[in-house]
């Protein structure tokens, strides 16, 4: 019994200055919370910097201004059950005479609107303006349920609502007065309305 308990190794505690790292000895940087945050675990700031290469090079910055008219969920009832899809309608202009209205349909909202686009930027028409950005005469317009009638108003601004304020300020118009003489809200139909006005203009 005596053998026994002489043979036994004593049992020591665990000090901070036993487990604190030897002064000149090489650094472990695979393991440990440490190493996973330093440049090698992708972590830290310098593997965040190395990663993503530096600085985002910026996206040329389109020559249209774009509004979105309408931006919604619709269904197809197929054999298999309903297929949902969204639907955009936007407006695009370049306030310098240029404006135009597109429609898409996607199976996201990024998709719709950039199908959106690039029908308006097929469908886009010049505005024949005066000197002062106005339009030089009366015109109205009836596009399905929307009809709309413009009339140049010295120095009022735009006085307009609904999609048709939004058609003239990305047309780049200025002073003229607006007005919806149908019933209907629609405002793909009033957009649609106030660009075939536009394009009356001589």
């Amino acid at each position: 019994m005596m053998d026994e308990q002489n043979t036994a190794e004593p049992i020591v505690e665990a000090t901070p200055e036993a487990v604190a790292p030897v002064a000149g000895a090489p650094r472990d940087t695979r393991g440990g919370p440490r190493g996973r945050r330093g440049p090698q675990g992708g972590g830290g700031s310098r593997g965040g910097n190395r990663r993503s290469g530096g600085k985002r090079e910026d996206r040329p910055r389109s020559e249209f201004d774009q509004k979105t008219l309408l931006l919604r969920r619709v269904a197809r009832v197929t054999a298999g059950g309903r297929r949902f899809s969204f639907s955009a309608a936007i407006v695009i202009g370049d306030r310098k005479g240029r404006v135009g209205v597109g429609i898409g349909k996607g199976g996201d909202t990024a998709g719709s609107i950039e199908k959106a686009l690039r029908d308006a930027k097929k469908n886009m028409i010049t505005v024949k303006t005066t000197k002062t950005l106005s339009i030089p005469h009366d015109v109205m317009a009836k596009e399905s349920s929307g009809i709309v009638e413009i009339r140049p108003a010295p120095l009022r601004g735009i006085v307009a609502g609904s999609a048709v304020k939004m058609v003239l300020e990305l047309a780049g118009v200025k002073d003229v007065t607006a007005k919806i003489h149908s019933p209907s809200k629609n405002k793909l139909n009033i957009a649609r309305a106030t660009i075939k006005a536009l394009s009356k203009l001589k």
